[in-house]
This record gives C-alpha cells, sequence and structure tokens, in this order.
C-alpha cells in the first residue's frame, strides 16, 4: 500500500461523478425529477424549484464502483468494506424512497418521520447483527486520553444512535448549494487520515472514494446548483460517516469532526424547544444556515464560512486523536 492509492481513489471517484453528470442530470430533467422547495424556506430559494433532484445517486454509484475497484486491486475487500458500502447503499435506498415520493407522488414531505425512522433503524439493527457476529470491539474510547470502557450489549444503543443521529445531522445540512457536498469532503478526508494512520486501509479507500465522489458532484453542486443529492445523497452519506466512525472505534471523534452537523442539528432542537416553551425563536430560521441567509449573508458566504468552520473541525479532530 503507498500513498499512490489514495490520489487514484479521489480521481477515480471524482472523474466517475463528473462523467456521469452530464448524462444524469439531463435524464432526471426529462423524467421531471424536479425539487419542490417548501414555501416557508427563503424566498430566496424559490427560484431554485425544478432543479434536478436525486442526484446523489451519482454519487453512490461513484462511491461503490471506486471502493471495489480500490479495494480489490490495492487492498482486499473485507467485512469492513460490505458493512460500509451496505449501510452507505441501505440509507441511499430509504432517501430514495423519499426523493421519489416528494418529486414523482407529489408528496412534499416525502416518508412520514415514523416511516423513516422505522427503515433507519431496521439497516441500524442488521448492521449491529453482523458488527457482532464477526466479535467487532465494543469498546468506547475517549479522545485524547488513555481511559476506555467496555459497553457490551449496551454498544447498541451508541450505534444506532449515531447511525440514525448522523444520517439525519447530514441530511438537515443539506440545504444550500455545495453546502453538504463540501462539508462532506472534509469530514470523510479527516476520517480517511485518521483510518489510514490506523492500517485500515480499507476504510481509508471507500473515505477517500466519497471524498472524490462528493467532490465530483460539487462541480455541479456548486452554486446556482444545477442538480441536488436530494435524501438519496445526504441520507447515505449520513449513515457513512458514522459507520466510518464505528470502524475505526473513533465514535466521540465524530461529534467533532462532524461538528458542523451537530450544530446544524442543535439549532433545529434548540428552535423547536424554545419555540414549544416560549412561542419564540431563538434563529429566524433553523437550520443555521438559514438564519445567515435571512440576517443578509449570501448564500456562497454562508457555504464557505461552513466549509472554514468544517476544516477547523476536522483539524482538531485530527489532532487530538493523532498528536494528544
Amino acid at each position: 500500500m503507498t500513498e499512490q492509492v489514495i490520489v487514484f481513489s479521489i480521481v477515480t471517484a471524482f472523474f466517475i461523478t463528473v462523467l456521469l453528470s452530464p448524462i444524469f442530470i439531463p435524464f432526471l430533467r426529462r423524467l421531471k425529477f424536479g425539487q419542490s422547495i417548501r414555501e416557508e424556506g427563503p424566498k430566496s430559494h424559490q427560484k431554485k424549484s425544478g432543479t434536478p433532484t436525486m442526484g446523489g445517486i451519482m454519487i453512490l454509484l461513484s462511491i461503490v464502483i471506486t471502493t471495489l475497484l480500490m479495494t480489490k486491486k490495492f487492498a482486499s475487500i473485507t467485512v469492513e468494506t460490505y458493512l460500509l458500502l451496505f449501510v452507505t447503499i441501505g440509507y441511499g435506498l430509504l432517501g430514495f424512497l423519499d426523493d421519489f415520493i416528494k418529486v414523482v407522488m407529489k408528496r412534499n414531505l416525502g416518508l412520514t418521520s415514523r416511516q423513516k425512522l422505522v427503515g433507519q433503524l431496521i439497516i441500524a439493527f442488521i448492521f449491529y447483527i453482523v458488527y457482532r457476529q464477526h466479535d467487532f470491539s465494543t469498546v468506547l474510547h475517549i479522545p485524547g486520553t488513555n481511559v476506555s470502557f467496555d459497553l457490551g450489549w449496551g454498544y447498541i444503543v451508541l450505534l444506532v444512535f449515531m447511525l440514525v443521529g448522523g444520517s439525519n445531522a447530514v441530511n438537515l445540512t443539506d440545504g444550500l448549494d455545495g453546502l453538504l457536498s463540501g462539508t462532506a469532503a472534509i469530514a470523510f478526508g479527516a476520517y480517511a487520515v485518521l483510518a489510514w494512520n490506523q492500517n485500515q486501509y480499507d476504510v481509508a479507500i471507500f473515505s477517500v472514494a466519497v471524498v472524490g465522489a462528493v467532490l465530483g458532484f460539487l462541480v455541479f453542486n456548486a452554486h446556482p446548483a444545477k442538480v441536488f443529492m436530494g435524501d438519496t445523497g445526504s441520507l447515505a452519506l449520513g449513515g457513512a460517516i458514522a459507520t466510518v466512525a464505528i470502524l475505526t472505534k473513533l465514535e466521540i471523534l465524530l461529534a467533532i469532526i462532524g461538528g458542523v452537523f451537530v450544530i446544524e442539528t442543535l439549532s433545529v432542537i434548540i428552535q423547536v424547544i424554545s419555540f414549544k416553551t416560549t412561542g419564540k425563536r431563538v434563529f429566524r430560521m433553523s437550520p443555521l444556515h438559514h438564519h445567515y441567509e435571512l440576517i443578509g449573508w449570501s448564500e456562497w458566504r454562508v457555504v464557505v464560512t461552513f466549509w472554514a468552520i468544517g476544516l477547523l473541525f476536522a483539524i482538531l479532530g485530527i489532532y487530538i486523536e493523532v498528536w494528544m
């Protein structure tokens, strides 16, 4: 294994997405798979109505093809590889169903919250069953310390929370052109470094495949976006980053490396609690990126700022794990 595999994986995934997009985007447009914009969202977003969505299909294809090609050539296809692909594809299919209901059946909210949660839980429980059958560790390590403890069967609670919470948190972040593509590339890049440092080359290859795929997607998703990834992409990426954190045994570090996703989720929680208890809103709109839009920031300024914050969180996460 050499560092060349990282370059090959990123470049391969990047070009697969870039080459698929000019074919796939017009196809989505012909099928009238256009995004419906919520009326309660920022008014400036109404002009995005009709932009092709479900572009996450391209991301998924790129990730799966690149991961299988590169792990077979440079490492080996392991149980970890299959677990990563299972969760990514599983959550991607759940997101696809949600998108399909929105754009084809014209139900703007897609799957109900309960239906989506049931799907997320089923995938998480299947993952846990396979995880335990192969005797993966249930030890939880506190980053930056020598403290660790075995959760035993209680690990299932953490695992389910991470997969369900991670997929939803990343889904909430997908609200502006290029926002999730950039923050996901940064977070997966950080975990690729940490997986490589642990000699988990299969996980590292998967992670950089995601980096290449979302960067390729960003070419068409940057403002003004020509395509959106939809829940097909965002749920898949959320499940994938949680799985990477679990397999590298850096579960707690996800709260730091994925700091932008955590902040976005907390802004929604705070907004809901505040409104229900006091009738007042803390933010002009949640998730947080919409708040900054409504106070006058341009969409591009919000996105770049969140990318920069995500990069700082990623660097902090790597520092804590590698040098502390």
